[in-house]
């Protein structure tokens, strides 16, 4: 018993040996209807918000949550294997820190394609419960499978789902067209319906946002060395 909490409260098994309880007391509050299952999804991908970022991961149709929870479980397990394996019998002494942040990035790392491979499996069951997710459905692929109504909605399927049918809602002039391929990036809850982009726009825009975040970091980066540099001197 005492081993056991020893390698419990050891960093960075510790960080799961909070979050895990804290994440086990949240799905006790869905299964009671006290906590939303969508509680940290937006009306739109717009904004740099959790699920933007977690549909940017390769974790869109199923909600945040599912996805973190996921994440939780396989990176402690991962964490949990590497202190039981090597560093409980490595004399880190001050070094356990720095070592135990790398090993964490590690285990998120691991556990981030397999995360959302399981999350992926989970798809048809969220598209046949759609009342429980419709805004985990953004970031999704549709294909348009008929032209526009008099109320400008169209309808479309999901692209690895064809059973599962949204609605898509356009604007004049700019009206999804029958056969394209489209990404859902916000949901009108007034209409039950969605709006799209195109999805090479959107992997475009995406491309975008990414080499301008890099950027940034860059900058970020430079402005901090010549700082340095100039408290030095």
């Amino acid at each position: 018993m005492p081993a056991i909490s020893s390698i419990a409260l050891s960093f960075p098994v510790v960080l799961f040996s909070l979050l895990l309880p804290l994440m086990l007391l949240y799905w006790l509050l869905v299964a009671l209807r006290l906590a939303p299952l969508e509680l940290f999804e937006h009306d739109s991908l717009k904004g740099d918000h959790l699920s933007s970022t977690m549909v940017s991961l390769g974790f869109a149709g199923v909600p945040v949550s599912v996805a973190l929870s996921m994440l939780l479980v396989l990176a402690g397990a991962v964490t949990l294997a590497i202190e039981m394996l090597v560093l409980r019998w490595l004399p880190l002494g001050l070094f356990r820190i720095p070592v135990g942040v790398a090993v964490l990035w590690l285990a998120f790392v691991l556990a981030q394609p397999l995360a959302a491979a399981l999350c992926h499996r989970l798809h048809g069951w969220f598209h046949r419960h759609p009342a429980t997710s419709r805004r985990c459905l953004l970031g999704e692929r549709v294909l348009v499978t008929e032209g526009a109504s008099e109320d400008e909605l169209v309808c479309a399927v999901l692209v690895d789902d064809p059973d599962c049918l949204v609605r898509l809602h356009g604007k004049a002039g700019t009206m999804p067209a029958e056969g394209d391929t489209r990404v859902l990036v916000k949901y009108l809850a007034d209409e039950d319906a969605y709006r799209s982009v195109a999805a090479q726009d959107y992997e475009d825009a995406r491309s975008r946002l990414s080499r301008l975040r890099l950027q940034a970091k860059r900058e970020a980066t430079e402005r901090s060395g010549r700082s340095s540099v100039a408290t030095t001197h």
